[in-house]
């Protein structure tokens, strides 16, 4: 990658950066480091959501994910937990946001 593309992607980076989104991101994931205990929970409850979004048959989804709410209630209150998943999840969007417009752009998809 070369010339104004280069320069281009080193601009987008930067301005990911200096982004509300991943500030907020960046300083939950710091505290985050301070409990590795709870931010494994956390990965472990991420993973089991994907894991069911992805696989449950659409009839008994909206069930499952009832289920697996209610199971992780308490979980999410936790005052560390929900900002950082939160956080995480604005992040995301975001990144997911840019990378919808560059692909609708260049007729990619």
């Amino acid at each position: 990658m070369k010339g104004r593309v280069n320069t281009a992607l080193r601009e987008l980076i930067s301005a990911i950066i200096d982004s509300p989104e991943y500030r907020e991101f960046d300083h939950q994931l710091s505290i985050m480091k301070e409990h590795p205990e709870l931010k494994r929970q956390i990965d472990e409850f991420r993973q089991e959501n994907y894991v069911l979004q992805r696989t449950a048959e659409s009839d008994e989804l909206f069930d499952k994910l009832d289920e697996f709410s209610q199971r992780y209630d308490s979980f999410r209150r936790n005052p560390l937990v929900d900002p950082f998943l939160n956080a995480e999840a604005e992040f995301c969007r975001m990144i997911q946001e840019i990378n919808q417009e560059i692909v609708e752009a260049v007729n990619f998809g």
